[in-house]
């Protein structure tokens, strides 16, 4: 996919998201993603919300785990997968986020997911549990049935650019 087709689907997503996700209008404080090339693109909403006064955050990793750190002007990119991350000191409450948008590899529409095999979200979500939780992804990645074992956490919503589970 050209960059512009990327970024005409994130937008898709993204303004669904906007119109039909009741915690979105309240929320203040949102936890997204910078994405890596094959990911759905999230910077330029991430920066959008930023500028409407929405405080955003952005994952870092520290060893095994995230951190969510508040995104600033001041971005590098993680030595392991080339992420861009924040530099500032990590969130302690963690209680603070009313949305989690999260990527996938792979979502199916009861909100399973399925990353990229290191468990990073598979730990940071139960830290989310007072927060909305939504997957992202292109339609191709909407599967049928994604499996799952004991600890997976389901997803609150999914939206890819043709699908949505709001209620």
């Amino acid at each position: 996919m050209s960059d512009e087709q990327r970024f005409a689907l994130a937008d898709n997503v993204f303004t669904t998201i906007e119109r039909h996700l009741r915690p979105m209008g309240q929320a203040q404080h949102i936890l997204m993603y910078y994405e890596l090339p094959d990911e759905l693109p999230t910077s330029r909403w991430a920066m959008r919300w930023q500028q409407a006064g929405k405080h955003i955050y952005l994952p870092r990793m520290k060893g095994d785990t995230l951190e969510v750190v508040a995104l600033d002007t001041h971005l590098t990119p993680d030595t392991q997968y080339g992420i861009l991350e924040p530099t500032g000191a990590p969130l302690e409450r963690l209680s603070l986020i009313d949305v989690a948008i999260v990527p996938a590899v792979a979502l199916d529409r009861q909100g399973n997911r399925l990353g990229r095999g290191k468990g990073y979200y598979d730990r940071l979500l139960p830290q989310l549990s007072q927060a909305t939780t939504v997957g992202v992804s292109y339609d191709f990645q909407l599967v049928d049935h994604v499996p799952t074992a004991e600890l997976d956490i389901p997803l609150n919503y999914v939206v890819t650019p043709s699908f949505h589970n709001f209620h």
